[in-house]
Order: structure tokens, then sequence, then C-alpha cells
């Protein structure tokens, strides 16, 4: 590898679930952790108009985490009212290849247009188990700009291995968190030693509070200049692994940018900025999971029907 630059089971129906929390009320449930890297973006539970945040009931998740034997962490943000559903947000989460979106969007702030369309070269002992792109480029290599692409759009692990090390390593995408504001989340390991996802292992972890804060940061602020966040907003919409998650959970006329991820011990996630028909503002949904064992696998139907929920409480 070369580098040049380094700066700085089935579903509970939707309705039964929606109506479940509407019997309850409105509430939201953290337990643990720091939610402190939001703090910089916008996102408190009351608007400046005064509105109180909207959400399903802490009742309406459990019943998920309980039909689907997971647990689960939900942070959604409507970006024009403020409004917040927020379930377990600030619990840590093996974050797996979701990672893939904060390091694009770390890699776009720093990079020259050079640099972007640098290529770079790696030998077949490089390329891992899943690298639907990159396994077909040992030969010639891969401009930078277009790893980015497979690793967003195919979640190409190798593609994703290349660029962090292109920005530095995992200790230089921390520290870009960090500098932006993010206490939070910990970037520690490569792809696929990431999603080991040991229960109480905080390496490579995050919490939905902290991640949808970052999310929000580079595809909607003013972290990267507006033709970069266009580039990641692109690679993004053209994910092709998302179907099943939050893409299935929102109206089919919402435009969906998402990043999934899955990892050990049921691990399974999908985090999105999505923008509704009609005009109005996007919202930022992260969603986390997994169920506890080792051998576990995920129910992908948990992210679509908790999105589904989440949906209906913003309004």
């Amino acid at each position: 590898m070369t580098s040049s630059f380094r700066r700085p089971r089935t579903a509970l129906p939707a309705v039964a679930l929606l109506a479940a929390a509407l019997a309850v009320g409105c509430g939201h449930g953290t337990s643990g952790g720091t939610g402190a890297a939001a703090a910089a973006v916008p996102t408190t539970a009351t608007t400046s108009a005064g509105q109180s945040s909207a959400g399903p009931t802490d009742g309406a998740f459990k019943e998920l985490e309980q039909h689907f034997g997971a647990r689960l962490g939900v942070y959604a943000v409507d970006t024009g009212s403020g409004r917040e559903v927020a379930y377990r947000s600030d619990e840590r989460f093996a974050f797996a290849s979701t990672i893939k979106s904060l390091l694009t969007g770390a890699l776009l702030r720093t990079a020259s247009d050079q640099e972007l369309d640098k290529v770079v070269t790696y030998r077949q002992d490089d390329v891992l188990t899943w690298a639907p792109i990159t396994s077909r480029h040992v030969d010639t290599g891969m401009k930078v700009r277009d790893l980015a692409a497979a690793a967003l759009e195919y979640s190409d692990n190798t593609a994703a291995n290349l660029l962090m090390t292109e920005l530095g390593g995992p200790e230089a995408l921390q520290r870009t968190l960090r500098e932006l504001g993010d206490p939070t989340t910990n970037v520690n390991r490569n792809e696929p030693t990431l999603n080991e996802a040991t229960p109480g292992d905080p390496r490579d972890t995050s919490t939905p509070r902290a991640f949808a804060a970052d999310l929000r940061r580079y595809v909607l602020g003013d972290v990267l200049t507006e033709d970069r966040r266009r580039m990641l907003t692109d690679w993004m919409v053209g994910n092709t692994t998302g179907a099943p998650f939050i893409r299935a959970g929102v109206p089919v006329d919402w435009k969906i940018g998402d990043k999934t991820g899955n990892g050990g011990y049921g691990t399974r996630n999908d985090v999105a900025v999505a923008w509704p028909s009609g005009g109005r503002s996007p919202v930022v949904l992260v969603m986390m999971s997994d169920r506890g064992k080792a051998d576990a696998t995920s129910d992908d139907a948990l992210i679509a029907e908790a999105t589904k929920a989440v949906v209906t409480a913003l309004g």
C-alpha cells in the first residue's frame, strides 16, 4: 500500500408497534455513556420556539427489543424543527462499517483535488474477503476518489483500509473527530477486526447521538465545502447495501443517503441522512443494534421497523 497525505425473527407489524407507542405516550430512553458530542450541533430536545421533542415511547422500542432479542439504539433528529427521537442514544455500540461514512468525510475535508486523483497501488495480499470493487483492480490500483466510492457504495473493506492509510490510520480519524467536537467515538482498528463488537469493549464504538452529530456535520454542516458535501452525499445515496434497513422504513418518495454496518454478536447498524418529500428539512437517523452472543446473527427487519416508528413520531 502507498500513502501520501496524512492530515490533520418475523418483523412485528408496524401498525401494532405504533399503536402501542401512541397508547403510552412520548418519552426518550437514554442510559450510560455521554452525548456531549452533539453539543456542537443544534440537536437539543427543545427547539428555539420552545417546542418539545417528539418520539415513540420507550415501550415501543422495548417491544422491538424483546421481539428481536436485541439491544437497540436510536437517535433521530428533524433538522428543521429540532424534534428528536432517542432510545439508548447514549449507550455505546460497535459502529462496524458505518464508520466508512465518517472516514470519507474526514478524507474529503483534508485532501486536495490532486490527492483525490492519486492512484493508490496495493497487492493481492491486501485484498480482504469483502472487496467487490478493489479485487478487480489489483493490477492497476485505484484513485482515492474511486476507493471512497467503493467504500460507501459497496462497503468494500479493502477500499476502507486503503483510505484509512491515506488519512494516517485510525488514530488520525479519531483525532479529526475530536477536533470537530466529538469526545465519544473511539476509532482503534481497521477492517475486519473493528467488527469484532465484543460486549464491553470500548474500541471502535460510538453512541447513536454522537455518531448522528458527526454525520450531520459532514453531510449537512459547513465542515466540508459545498462540492465535497455533494460528493459525500452522492456516494451515500448510491449505497447498494441499504435496501432492507432505513430505506425500507421511510416513505418511498424520500431521498436517502446511508451507510450500513454489521459485526459480531449480531451487530446490525444503519446511519442515514434522509430528505423527505415536499421540501421538508433533512432528517438524520442513526440505528444501532446487537444481540449479545458471539455467534448471533442479525435480524435486518429490526432496523426497518424501528425506522417506521421514528418516522411516525417525527410526523
